[in-house]
């Protein structure tokens, strides 16, 4: 049997999952962060992106979409607190798109540096999604 790692990924809305992980990846603020059971303790901002869930007996990952947040890691424990988390399968592609399309909008015609950083925010996270999407189809979901 493979070790595991317990893992609670929630937003201010919800619990998104909870449960026994293998291994899990995400992207940390400094880059890419792949979290094994046994890591060190670590606490991190992380980015919009998908984390990454290997789950005991499952072959395909499990993957969920947050839109920044916060990551912690303690002996046993991995906790993702991010201020907007989507289930991999929930994610509406025409939505991301009209999302981009309007950030990309506000930046174009922005009216003051607050506007513009907002707008370059909402890209980010657009594309974040999209990029999430284009993974699971990857996969065959």
């Amino acid at each position: 049997m493979a070790m595991t790692i317990q893992v609670d990924v929630v937003s201010a809305e919800e619990s998104i999952f909870s449960g026994l992980a293998e291994f899990v990846v995400l992207p940390g603020e400094a880059g890419e962060l792949g979290i094994l059971p046994g890591h060190m303790p670590l606490m991190t901002r992380i980015k919009p992106g998908a984390v990454r869930l290997k789950l005991p007996g499952q072959e395909a990952e499990e993957l969920i979409f947050v839109a920044g947040g916060l990551l912690e890691v303690q002996p046993g424990l991995v906790t993702v607190l991010a201020d907007t988390a989507i289930r991999g399968k929930d994610l509406d592609e025409a939505q991301a798109m009209e999302a981009k399309a309007k950030a990309e909008e506000a930046m174009a015609g922005r009216e003051s540096k607050i506007d513009y950083a907002r707008a370059q925010a909402e890209l980010s996270e657009a594309i974040a999604q999209l990029v999430a999407i284009q993974r699971l189809r990857k996969r065959g979901h």
